[in-house]
């Protein structure tokens, strides 16, 4: 019975020192009206420098892109090459009918051989009569007048020979050859088919190496050469050279090769304000083809930011906010227009370094609640940010 007694009086005297510690906690934990405060986590900023990726849309284009079109008119006869062949620097690509062309060749020679007969036959002319003239057997006038048959003739094997070259040339329009080493696009026109001068015959290009083609705004264009205070264009492209550029494809997987800023436009655009800027990719495996579409990814550094977890935030009629303590505990609405979104979080520099960000429990707050913060880290912040 006594040892029952002492047991009770045990449980009775923890009873009251549990109660005691309730008690006391509830009172350090309760606002000056004796109402209940919300314990809420929070964190103190500091401002980072963020290595931010940033995409643009770019078009691919070939190294080299011809379009080999026909010179003169004719029947389609031969086709050396298959479409998406390999085709090497002066191989025949295309035979167009050559029957008219030879025949305007052969016509060019025999006049040819004509004027130079004819040529021949007034320097004997001009060779006998001034034999004559030097025997006073003709007058002076005579001979003046063979020199000038003769120099009638020579201009006769000028002519001759002009359009005998016109003609090989014409003739050598039939033959279609590639102008470079490359591949051969599809070829509309089968053999047996009537081309006319101009009519495309096919495509070559040179993918060996690709062009991507971009565009930045002219605010992103300043910011590069604030880079450096003394920067010119040139200086803009060495900046950009030591990045190696990165190219994405259009279903999202990345290029192995890495690409180098060769040069951009002289001017901005008018009405986008936007310049062009060319890079140059490898191209070995042919992976990338003319025409295709991708993505350039160039990395922006952001000095003196502040990373704010968007789930610390509310967004009203397009304005962003979030909760800030003061001194006194008590919860401040404050607004802020994000410079942009970056994973988890926004990107902004309005605020001031040591600010107490609420991160949780928002919806259960109102401006100028007073409440016991509980703080958190900013590198747990970041790490359930991006674990998440």
């Amino acid at each position: 019975m006594i040892q029952f007694m002492m047991h009770a009086s045990n449980g009775v005297l923890m009873l009251c020192a549990i109660m005691l510690m309730t008690s006391c906690s509830e009172g350090a934990s309760k606002d000056t009206k004796g109402n209940q405060l919300l314990e809420v986590p929070v964190f103190s900023l500091s401002p980072q420098t963020i290595e931010v990726p940033r995409t643009y849309v770019c078009d691919l284009q070939a190294v080299q892109f011809v379009e080999v079109r026909a010179k003169v008119e004719g029947y389609v006869e031969k086709i050396f090459v298959d479409e998406g062949q390999e085709g090497s620097k002066g191989e025949p690509l295309f035979q167009l009918s050559s029957r008219e062309y030879m025949e305007m060749v052969n016509s060019a020679r025999a006049r040819l051989m004509q004027a130079r007969a004819e040529a021949q036959a007034a320097q004997l002319d001009v060779d006998r009569l001034r034999i004559l003239v030097e025997k006073e057997i003709y007058a002076e006038s005579e001979l003046q007048l063979a020199q000038s048959r003769k120099d009638m003739a020579l201009s006769g094997i000028q002519e001759a020979e002009s359009l005998l070259n016109n003609a090989e040339i014409g003739l050598s329009y039939t033959t279609i050859r590639a102008p470079f080493d490359g591949l051969v696009d599809r070829i509309p026109y089968k053999t047996g088919s009537l081309v006319k001068g101009g009519d495309l015959l096919t495509n070559i290009m040179d993918i060996h190496v690709v062009f991507a083609y971009y565009k930045i705004t002219e605010n992103e264009y300043l910011s590069l050469r604030n880079r450096d205070s003394e920067a010119t264009t040139d200086s803009i492209k060495g900046v950009l050279r030591e990045e190696e550029l990165t190219l994405i494809l259009s279903n999202g997987d990345i290029y192995p090769f890495k690409g180098k800023l060769e040069t951009m436009e002289a001017d901005f655009e008018k009405g986008t304000g936007s310049i062009a800027l060319r890079v140059r990719f490898p191209n070995p495996e042919g992976l990338i083809k003319h025409g295709a579409s991708g993505k350039i990814q160039m990395t922006n550094s952001l000095e003196n930011v502040f990373l704010i977890p968007q789930k610390s935030t509310f967004e009203i009629q397009d304005y962003t906010y979030a909760f800030i303590l003061g001194a006194d505990n008590r919860v401040k609405v404050r607004s802020f227009q994000p410079i942009m979104r970056h994973g988890l979080f926004y990107l902004d520099s309005s605020f001031q370094s040591g600010d107490r960000i609420i991160l949780e429990g928002l919806q259960l707050l109102r401006d100028g609640d007073a409440v016991l913060p509980q703080s958190v880290s900013q590198e747990e912040v970041y790490k359930d940010m991006t674990s998440s």
